[in-house]
């Protein structure tokens, strides 16, 4: 296990260092704004590292357990698929909506490789949605240093807990490659992860989800969704809070309740430190829930989102107050 790791740490590293200098070189370039978090311009793109990674290990994984191949497959095509759109806007801004239509591609062709795998339309329309969620809701979330990539390093270790044997392999190698790329993320960020890196990441926990509910109970999804709280909760509400007010809630912005943090705490640290606290908390609750009867398990999870929309109405509501 520590040779894995290390191999794909070194992987995220070095392919972040090197995916530095090609974005210095191309000038692709975050620059700071009023809808920005950050305060330098800062090169993108260093997702390209993490991905790499996972198609590593896809393909390692894939010449030594044969019978998972259709589902590596589907996996790796979708991350191409998503991970491509993510680099070309990179390069070239697109449209929200030409993104979006391929990851409505990438998340079916997941979820017809996880139909085929479990035999089941429930597991298949659970990979589905959580693909075109989680991918999103890393993207939105990807706004200040160590963030999204903490999370997902998180997660993935959480679901290799719960997923063992060769998806198990897959979320240890997207955690290591995640610690390979964060030294250059946080705390002070040399570079982005990108669209490339951020919708990989979603997915890429997505799919480690829909394999760990397609292998258990039915009623193990809520306790999956306790480690994605802290991003789905924050994402999920600002996100009808703007479409509320009826703003153009496609677009960037600073609203984000890791956002207001940051800027009440004039650092990226706390907010980063705090939602991984919370995150490591909950793969924790989702390790003890997994033997608890479902409803126990559906009440605890109900609880858990409660309390983390409680915290997230405080942070905005402090905000408000300062004005």
């Amino acid at each position: 296990m520590l040779l894995w790791l290390a191999l794909f740490f070194v992987i995220g590293a070095a392919g972040t260092w090197l995916a530095r200098g090609y974005a210095v070189r191309r000038e692709l370039l975050d620059h700071p704004g009023e809808r920005r978090s950050h305060a330098v311009a800062t090169p993108r793109g260093g997702g390209m590292a993490i991905v790499l990674a996972l198609l590593v290990a896809a393909s390692a994984l894939a010449a030594r357990h044969p019978l998972q191949v259709p589902l590596l497959v589907a996996f790796v095509l979708g991350l191409l698929l998503v991970a491509g759109v993510g680099l070309i806007d990179d390069h070239r801004p697109l449209s929200p909506w030409s993104r979006l239509v391929v990851h409505v591609l990438a998340a079916a062709v997941l979820a017809i490789g996880v139909a085929a795998a479990f035999g089941s339309l429930w597991v298949a329309a659970v990979a589905f949605i959580a693909a075109l969620v989680l991918t999103n809701v890393w993207n939105f979330m990807d706004g200040i240093n160590g963030l999204a990539a903490s999370q997902a390093a998180i997660v993935a270790a959480g679901f290799a807990w719960l997923a063992g044997g060769v998806w198990g392999w897959l979320a240890l190698a997207l955690a290591a490659a995640c610690l390979g790329f964060l030294p250059f993320n946080f705390p002070r960020a040399r570079i982005f992860l990108g669209d490339v890196g951020s919708g990989a990441l979603g997915y890429s926990l997505a799919a480690l989800l829909a394999v760990v509910l397609g292998s258990q109970q039915r009623w193990w999804l809520p306790i999956l969704l306790v480690p994605v709280s802290a991003f789905l909760v924050d994402a999920g509400l600002t996100l009808l809070r703007r479409l509320w007010r009826g703003e153009r809630w496609w677009t960037a912005h600073t609203q984000h309740a890791y956002q207001v943090w940051a800027r009440q705490a004039g650092s990226h640290a706390w907010p980063t430190a705090a939602y991984s606290a919370w995150t490591l908390c909950g793969v924790l609750a989702m390790g003890l829930l997994r033997s608890a009867p479902g409803s126990f398990i559906l009440a605890s999870s109900i609880a858990w989102y409660t309390s983390g929309a409680f915290l997230w109405w405080w942070l905005q509501r402090r905000e408000l107050g300062r004005r």
